[in-house]
């Protein structure tokens, strides 16, 4: 609770975000209630904003120094605090028209969550850790492309360009993702947000060369709860998305072999994701927003953990 005793955490859920009239408030709402339940959180103390070390240079302020460092290393080694290490971050989401789905049991469409969980990071990043963030919305193509930028005010125009609707267009993930490859001039953090429903290895080559250039990137899958479990009963006609037409079938007779398709679908991604060094997560729409967030940010606070022992066992 907090002091005005408002439960926050409540409005984490997507069947109360559901209710929540606007992006920007929903967005503030989940930044609020991820920072008043972290205590109940096994991310406590995750931050979009990091510490890292760097090698001494002649002329840096001896009081900076590592010195336990030193002591396991026998070499100087600079402490960088938050405020010297900003993110830059670029949020790439998916708006084709297969985002637009929502089932019959679902509070939100697997756009309006992905477009939360960008807001939410962006508010976060901007607002809370004076980190940059750019924004991409895509299709077959890039449709709007927002520089980073660490301006407190940048977060309306982000929040601006994500009430934007999404389809009818289909996916182009591949050459979207080459496209923004050559518009970056330097490495970043990209967070790409989809269904990824596009051809695995395609998707693949176009992280991989994201990755050549050098960037980071985390890929957050999102399904919509009727798409993960497929709970159809009874003779039904499935209309496709992105023209891919109508089919009257029976779906008891293809459960199995559907849900076959789809963990196999996820395993590939998945492993083609490790190979890439790259993070991959799956969420549920239905599922809390704290989720989404805190993944997020144990996995950010994970890799520069990482990297930065790495720098400092190979001297």
């Amino acid at each position: 609770m907090s002091a005005a005793g408002v439960d926050y955490k409540s409005y984490l859920r997507p069947e109360v975000l559901a209710r929540i009239g606007g992006l920007e408030l929903r967005a503030r709402m989940v930044v609020e209630g991820y920072y008043t339940g972290m205590h109940r959180s096994p991310y406590h103390g995750a931050s979009i904003e990091y510490a890292d070390h760097r090698a001494y240079s002649q002329g840096d302020d001896l009081r900076h120094i590592d010195w336990k460092v030193f002591g396991r290393t026998d070499k100087y080694y600079i402490k960088e605090y938050e405020q010297e290490t900003n993110l830059e971050c670029m949020l790439v989401v998916d708006c084709s028209e297969s985002m637009t789905y929502r089932s019959e049991g679902s509070p939100i469409s697997k756009h309006d969550y992905a477009t939360v969980i960008a807001a939410s990071l962006a508010y976060l990043a901007l607002n809370k850790q004076r980190d940059s963030v750019g924004l991409t919305l895509f299709d077959e193509k890039i449709s709007r492309f927002i520089r980073p930028s660490r301006n407190p005010t940048h977060w309306r125009a982000i929040i601006h360009e994500l009430q934007g609707r999404a389809g009818p267009a289909k996916t182009g993930i591949r050459q979207v993702l080459n496209d923004l490859a050559e518009r970056l001039d330097h490495r970043m953090l990209i967070v790409l947000i989809s269904d990824f429903f596009d051809d695995v290895d395609e998707i693949l080559r176009g992280v991989g060369h994201l990755r050549f250039r050098g960037n980071e990137m985390i890929l957050c899958s999102i399904w919509d709860e009727a798409e993960w479990d497929f709970p159809f009963r009874g003779p039904t006609l499935f209309e496709g998305m992105e023209s891919s037409g109508r089919l009257l079938t029976e779906p008891r007779a293809l459960r199995d072999r559907y849900l076959e398709e789809v963990r196999r679908f996820s395993r590939r991604m998945r492993d083609g994701c490790h190979r890439l060094k790259v993070d991959y997560a799956a969420f549920r729409s239905s599922s809390p927003l704290d989720v989404a967030i805190s993944a997020y940010l144990a996995t950010r606070s994970g890799q520069i953990r990482k990297r930065s022992s790495r720098a400092l066992a190979g001297g």
